[in-house]
């Protein structure tokens, strides 16, 4: 059995979502240690929970220790299982993350799968639905995943209630991945997106969006929702280029004025706009995973997050050294993923 210590680089729960993940993948029983020690409140949430079992439910697992707060955890799977999936969260954790665990199991399971995630759909520290849909996917699609996400229902931190939708096709015959150029401009929007809030903290969003990134007043678009559970707000941002879409965002809270969540998505959309690199910090860490059970590839992206760095190590743990991190002379850094070598579980159903 595999023992992956959790206080490994950052310390959180992406440690656990890619062990996970790469344990239904190639087969192979994991004990997580010290889960999330880099937390302030270390151990399983109910959103780690929420992965946790939904980790298991793909590959028929049996797991110990699967409680909230437990910080050790025996996952020992039994092959992969394509199909129809529901998981609740039970509370507003991010269903995004619950995806981002199983989807690269689904895609080995060797037929389509549909999962249903109910939770939180735009929680802080997540990527949102936007993400998912408009970033992510579209990648997946270069390497020949073909994974298409929906949003039936919006659900905002700490209500919750929302509902994400994956449907998920095998991966048969993938591609590696050679993303090095953005390409030329195509489009660019922001949106200040509001639930059960006075329309003015829409109002203020957009126009500081306006003036900070110095777009016109259509570019930057006030959206109301009124089928969820609790108040939210959400600010989101995205440059699309012929080679790829980039996908920032700021989550609203309370005590905080609208214009200083503008600003936050604001000055990391201005940040991507200002570098000449394709990947964004938050994608290149969530592509790695992917890329290495498949056939691989190469991008360029800005220095690499601690998020980053504690993936490759995990990803190591299971499959090798595969993941080169190197800083160019114009202060960009490749990333490099060798292919997989064949490691995947066969379905059983």
């Amino acid at each position: 059995m595999l023992a992956i210590d959790g206080r490994l680089g950052e310390g959180g729960g992406q440690i656990l979502r890619s062990a996970l993940a790469l344990s239904a993948i190639t087969g192979t029983p994991v004990r997580l240690e010290h889960i999330r020690a880099g937390r302030p409140k270390p151990g399983l949430q109910r959103q780690h929970l929420a992965s946790v079992r939904a980790a298991a439910r793909v590959c028929g697992a049996e797991i110990t220790g699967d409680e909230l707060g437990s910080r050790e955890l025996t996952f020992i799977p039994h092959g992969l299982c394509p199909g129809e999936h529901h998981i609740d969260i039970g509370s507003a954790g991010s269903a995004s993350l619950v995806l981002q665990t199983v989807i690269p199991p689904l895609l080995r399971a060797g037929a389509p799968s549909r999962v249903v995630v109910d939770g939180g759909t735009h929680n802080p520290l997540a990527p949102p639905f936007e993400f998912l849909r408009d970033t992510f996917c579209p990648v997946l699609a270069r390497i020949g995943a073909t994974v298409t996400v929906s949003l039936e229902r919006h659900g905002f931190y700490p209500a919750g209630g929302g509902r994400l939708v994956a449907e998920i096709q095998p991966l048969v015959e993938p591609w590696p991945l050679e993303l090095m150029e953005r390409g030329r401009p195509t489009s660019r929007r922001a949106v200040a997106t509001i639930a059960h809030l006075p329309a003015h903290v829409a109002s203020r969003e957009a126009q500081t969006l306006k003036h900070a990134l110095k777009w016109s007043h259509r570019e930057c678009d006030e959206v109301e929702i009124h089928a969820c559970d609790g108040p939210g707000n959400i600010v989101t941002v995205t440059m699309a280029y012929q080679h790829i879409t980039e996908t920032v965002s700021a989550v609203g809270a309370m005590r905080v004025p609208a214009e200083e969540v503008a600003l936050r998505a604001a000055k990391e959309a201005q940040r991507y706009l200002d570098s000449d690199v394709p990947v964004g910090e938050h994608l290149a860490d969530q592509l790695l995973l992917p890329l290495a059970i498949a056939r691989g590839g190469r991008f360029r992206t800005g220095a690499p997050s601690l998020h980053a760095t504690t993936n490759a190590q995990v990803i190591s743990a299971f499959l090798g050294e595969r993941i080169a991190m190197s800083e160019r002379a114009d202060g960009d850094w490749l990333i490099e993923v060798m292919p997989n070598g064949g490691t995947e579980q066969t379905p059983t159903g």
